[in-house]
This record gives C-alpha cells, sequence and structure tokens, in this order.
C-alpha cells in the first residue's frame, strides 16, 4: 500500500517500493549478471588479501598504509553494497524494491564511493611530502596524523551522503516509481518527484563538486608539485626511483576518476543508449575495486616483500607443525 500522508494543503506520496529498470531488453544479460558476480567474487578475495597482509605484516604498520587499509575496505564496501543485491534481483527477475532498503542501498553504495576519492586525496597527500619534503616525511606523516585525516574522511563522507539522502524522504511520487538505473540511483529517483526537488538538484551538484571535482583538483595539483620536486633531483636514477613510488597511486586515481568523468561528459554531449550507460557506469564501479589490490600487490614493493615474508612465515609454521606430528607418532 502507498503511504499516503497530508502535509498542510498537499499530498505526501510515498511509495512502498520502486522498481529498478536495470538493463532493458538486453539479449543474454544474465551473462553479464554473472560476470559481476566473478567481478565481486574477486573483489573480495584481493582486498581481505591486502587488508589481511597489511594487519599482519609489520613492516606495513605505517602511515600509508592505514590509508591504503581503508581504500581496500572502501573498495570492498563499495562492491558489496552495489552487486550482491542487484545481481539476486536482475538474476531471479524480481526488480521491485522496498522504499526504506532503496535509500539504505543508495547511501551505502554513495558513501563507499565517497570515501574512494577522499582516500585517494589522503594518498596523493602522503606521496607529496614523501617527494617535496623527505627530510620532513616521518614528523609530518606520522600513524596518529594519518589515523586523524581517515577518521574525518569517513565524518565528512556520512555528513554529505546522509543530506544527499535524506532530501529524497522530502519527496513525493505520484506518478512513475520505475527507477531508470541499475541500483537506486539519487538523480533517477528524485527526477520521479512530483513536487519540488530542486534542492535535491543542488545537492547532487555539491556532491559532484566535492566528491570528486574538488579531490581530484587537489591530487592534479600534488602531482604538479611533485613534478617540479622531481625536476630538482640531479640524479637520474634517484629521480627514477621516486616516480615509481607514485605509479601505484597515480594508476589508482586513473582508473577512479577518468571513467567516472567519461561517463558524465559523454552522457552530457551525445546521446548514450540506456543500457550503453548502465553498463559503462556499472563498469566504472565495480572494475576498480577489482583491480586495486592487484594493481598494489604487483606494483608496489613493499607489499610484495612483506606478501613473501609471510608465506615464507606460514611456511616455517607447517614445517614446525608437522615436524612435531611426526614425533608424536613416533
Amino acid at each position: 500500500m502507498t503511504s499516503v500522508v497530508p502535509l498542510e494543503n498537499a499530498t505526501f506520496i510515498r511509495p512502498p517500493t520502486f522498481y529498478v529498470n536495470g538493463l532493458y531488453n538486453m539479449p543474454h544479460a544474465n551473462y553479464y549478471y554473472m560476470f559481476l558476480c566473478f567481478v565481486y567474487a574477486v573483489t573480495v578475495l584481493g582486498n581481505s588479501f591486502i587488508m589481511g597482509t597489511i594487519y599482519l605484516a609489520r613492516t606495513l604498520h605505517t602511515a600509508k598504509y592505514i590509508a591504503v587499509f581503508n581504500l581496500a575496505l572502501s573498495d570492498l564496501g563499495g562492491s558489496s553494497a552495489l552487486i550482491p543485491k542487484y545481481a539476486d534481483m536482475f538474476l531471479h527477475e524480481n526488480q521491485y524494491i522496498s522504499y526504506e532498503d532503496c535509500l539504505t542501498s543508495m547511501f551505502f553504495v554513495f558513501l563507499f564511493m565517497t570515501l574512494q576519492s577522499f582516500t585517494l586525496l589522503a594518498l596523493s597527500f602522503d606521496r607529496v611530502i614523501a617527494i617535496c619534503f623527505p627530510l620532513r616525511y616521518h614528523a609530518i606523516v606520522t600513524k596518529t596524523t594519518m589515523t586523524l585525516i581517515i577518521g574525518v574522511i569517513w565524518v565528512i563522507s556520512v555528513s554529505i551522503v546522509t543530506v544527499l539522502v535524506a532530501l529524497v524522504t522530502r519527496l513525493s511520487f505520484c506518478r512513475s516509481t520505475v527507477v531508470g538505473s541499475y541500483f537506486c540511483d539519487n538523480g533517477p529517483i528524485f527526477r520521479l518527484a512530483c513536487n519540488d526537488n530542486s534542492p535535491n538538484y543542488m545537492m547532487a551538484y555539491v556532491y559532484v563538486s566535492v566528491v570528486l571535482c574538488i579531490p581530484l583538483t587537489l591530487i592534479a595539483f600534488s602531482y604538479v608539485c611533485i613534478g617540479v620536486a622531481l625536476l630538482k633531483i640531479s640524479h637520474g636514477a634517484e629521480r627514477i626511483k621516486a616516480m615509481k613510488t607514485c605509479t601505484s597511486h597515480l594508476i589508482l586515481v586513473a582508473m577512479f576518476y577518468l571513467p567516472i568523468f567519461s561517463v558524465y561528459i559523454t552522457a552530457l554531449t551525445t546521446y548514450l543508449h540506456p543500457n550503453t550507460r548502465i553498463i559503462n557506469s556499472v563498469l566504472t564501479q565495480t572494475i576498480p575495486s577489482m583491480l586495486n589490490p592487484i594493481i598494489y600487490s604487483l606494483k608496489t614493493e613493499e607489499v610484495l616483500q612483506s606478501i613473501k615474508v609471510l608465506y615464507k612465515r606460514i611456511k616455517v609454521n607447517f614445517t614446525i607443525e608437522d615436524s612435531i606430528k611426526s614425533i608424536a607418532k613416533n
């Protein structure tokens, strides 16, 4: 039953459910949803592995890896908020979602996306201090400082997303409740409202500016500073060594921001078929989360060394256990 609440001289209509449209009339769409399940499995394994490695390896108990741990947690949370629920809905062709579940899903999807963006900014702060002020790095970027930065990031992220979602609760839906997206997306939902949704439009612009544009601008500025600092290094070998410490972060930044802005700009400049837009958007939100731990494992020497040390430690422990068992049997 649709809940109808009188508000002064108007009628406020809150629907019991929304219908998430997903891919429309696309042949073999189930294979695409199954592919997303595979992406999710790799994401869970990869990010759990990175978090476990950081937790177990004492050499990674540094300020930088507090931020890397938070990024892995955000990647895992973002994929968990998006893929399992909606893959299940579309595979079982039950695309109705309750009003409350829809807003809860919206909150967590946007929360973890916000955390990803701000954490990449925190990692750029780490890199700019490490290269521009190497002698003062350990005095400035301490574990306490990074913990405080991550804490502030969580507070800001929760606050922004809470306002974003709370503004949806003031909307009345007296017409269609079909969401033209692959999840309970903020824009497609507030556009369905039949009362004033101008605050939602304003908040959407604020969100894009604060969460995407400002962090990317600051990251770009930090790499300009890094570039200037690298030019001052006289020895080519030291310059290349310093540049290598930024490689992983640069790849993560490119993978996160470029697809998002590409989808936005393409949507603004040309007509995109809804299915094409949905596929691009889903891949934009899920593939970076899957690839981030792989990139950090393969491109970061500290992580590779820690994995090797942990592997040797586990191998030694198993050897000792086998020896004890053999002695006990004899």
